[in-house]
């Protein structure tokens, strides 16, 4: 999915019959009349039945998001002005607004300052070992960063979280899980940030 694909606009083919043009005006009708927030201030409108999204909800600026959903589209002049936000179900590889939650089990891998009409998108991924994440992203129970890499993530850099074990370097900073603990420092490590030693307690 994109973070911002525009809606596609139906043209009409010339052989195309009223009733066709009829429909076609009146789907458009909906999608404007979600994105533009005309159901009651604080409820969500009905989602497009298009397949440009998973099957979510728009609801106003302010409404809570509910657990294991993400934000995945902005509209400023949503709600009659207030801005609509576009939630839906958190999925291993999906955009989301800067601000929307992160769902328990996910880390953030990718960031595009442009995304969700200009306020900026985060790419949510499942927790994996040996997986390189944006700076802020939570790091899940179980795992340490390794490694930083200050180009990382559109600019804003990353880190390399990893399973802990016994016996590696972890960089300053990094949570230690339970059962372990740092012995020796490394100033150079961790693309300059220190590294610690960790081992089992």
């Amino acid at each position: 999915m994109g973070v911002d694909r525009p809606l596609t606009y139906f043209r009409a083919k010339s052989a195309a019959t009223r009733g066709r043009i009829a429909a076609a005006v009146g789907a458009i009708a909906l999608i404007a009349a979600a994105l533009t927030g005309t159901a009651a201030a604080g409820t969500a409108a009905a989602a497009p039945s298009g397949g440009w999204r998973l099957p979510g909800k728009w609801a106003c600026s302010g409404a809570p998001v509910p657990d294991g959903w993400v934000i995945t589209g902005y509209d400023r002049t949503g709600c009659k002005g207030a801005g609509s936000w576009y939630q839906q179900p958190v999925k291993d590889g999906i955009w989301t607004c800067s601000g929307s939650p992160v769902v328990s089990g996910y880390v953030i891998t990718r960031y595009d300052r442009g995304g969700c009409t200009g306020i900026g998108a985060w790419y949510h991924e499942s927790a994996r070992d040996g997986r390189w994440t944006c700076a802020g992203s939570p790091i899940p129970p179980g795992y340490v960063t390794t490694n930083y890499m200050r180009t990382g993530c559109n600019g804003i850099g990353a880190w390399y979280h990893e399973l802990v074990r016994n016996g590696m370097w972890t960089c300053s900073g990094s949570p230690i899980p339970p059962g372990y603990r740092s012995t020796t420092y490394m100033g150079t490590g961790c693309g300059g940030v220190g590294a610690w030693y960790t081992v089992r307690a």
